[in-house]
């Protein structure tokens, strides 16, 4: 779940990281009263889940609280357009109005689960302020990590090692050693999945602040953080895949004209993957997930096919826990009550899998049905093209 940048800072200042004073607010009058706050010279910033802000026109510099409040009115119902985005864009709500720093020197400061480790790898780098996938595709050897194991922390000695690397000396050292223990602590406390501050500065009096707070919250665990379920905004999410959370689905859009229900998401990323060999496109993940029940099947039908882009659709399951006959079920009951008009292949096997096969045969509607995976790409691809 990924939250708003105000909001990110607000949870690290929780944990004792310091971030530059600031609010939120929605309106113009509300952010020239702010700036009036802060002594007049601010920062105006989008708040959409959305990096490359700046180079889109999402953050722009006030002198004065009579700024502050003409900028906001000019950003408050934009659609703000960056390379994350897309080209859609997303309509900016509220800003954030905050205190402007003499900056003496910009960081890049990440942390995220490595994988690989099943760790937490804390990234530094000397190169803040820009896209760190540049950085990273460009000069690699700017970046350097620590793996941090979670029974410990990070510990001092891994810190200074980062701000060695990062060419910081002195309080300024300190200042940001102790930053970065202390994101650490958020990151395991709050259980999220990225803690990200670019820029991480260094001001000309030496303080080490938290310019930028990029988080995203592991949504598995919020039910040990109800009260961070509430930073949610809808909003800044697909609607379709806002519906099917509401049915404990997993949905991500994506841009072909196949789409795609599968149970597991190891399956749904090899589904993908053969319906591309056979030179088709997905047109979404959907992972209907091990226990489904036939209303959820209905429910995932709606939400495909409210994408107009999809021209057929791949059912792929094995049945477990979700037995055949129950997916069978759903999917007659889908398509009989929604007037399916798009070509149908189904692929199952599995947990009554011959009981399955004799409902869709019974059904009297029109589905494919395919005994591999690689015949049911081909058929679908071929239904989808046709």
């Amino acid at each position: 779940m990924k939250i708003h940048e105000y909001q990110g800072k607000a949870l690290l200042a929780r944990h004792g990281v310091v971030t530059p004073q600031g609010e939120a607010v929605r309106s113009a009058a509300e952010a020239g009263a702010v700036a009036r706050r802060l002594g007049g010279r601010v920062v105006v910033k989008a708040q959409i889940h959305a990096g490359g802000r700046g180079k889109g026109g999402g953050v722009k510099l006030a002198d004065t609280a009579e700024d502050a409040a003409r900028i906001a009115g000019e950003m408050l119902g934009m659609t703000l357009v960056t390379a994350q985005t897309g080209p859609r864009g997303q309509v900016v709500s509220r800003l954030l109005v905050e205190e402007r720093l003499e900056i003496a020197s910009e960081l890049y400061l990440g942390l995220v689960i490595d994988r690989a480790s099943q760790q937490p790898l804390l990234m530094a780098s000397a190169a803040g302020g820009v896209e760190i996938e540049q950085v990273a595709a460009q000069t690699p050897e700017l970046i350097h990590t620590v793996q941090i194991d979670p029974g410990i922390g990070l510990a001092a000695f891994q810190a200074r090692r980062l701000t060695d690397a990062v060419g910081l000396t002195g309080s300024a050292a300190r200042a940001a050693a102790s930053l970065m223990q202390r994101v650490c602590a958020a990151f395991q406390a709050e259980d999220a999945s990225l803690i990200e501050i670019n820029p991480l500065v260094v001001t000309a009096a030496g303080d080490v602040l938290a310019l930028d707070a990029k988080v995203t919250l592991d949504d598995n665990a919020l039910f040990r953080h109800p009260e961070l379920g509430e930073l949610r905004d809808l909003a800044e999410e697909e609607e379709l895949e806002v519906e099917a959370s509401r049915h404990a689905l997993n949905y991500i859009r994506l841009d072909g004209t196949i789409g795609c229900m599968v149970n597991g998401a190891g399956l749904a990323m090899a589904t993908m993957d053969i319906i591309k060999l056979a030179g088709g496109e997905p047109a979404n993940f959907l992972d209907v997930g091990g226990g489904a029940n036939a209303e959820q099947i209905r429910h995932a039908f709606r939400i495909l096919l409210s994408d107009t882009k999809v021209r057929a659709v791949l059912i792929n399951i094995f049945g477990g826990i979700l037995r055949c006959d129950v997916l069978a079920e759903g999917v007659i009951a889908a398509v009989t009550e929604l007037g399916v008009s798009v070509p149908v292949v189904i692929r199952m096997e599995g947990t009554n899998v011959d009981e399955g096969r004799r409902m869709l045969r019974d059904s009297g509607l029109n589905f494919t049905t395919a005994d591999d995976m690689g015949e049911a790409a081909q058929q679908v691809v071929a239904l989808a093209a046709s």
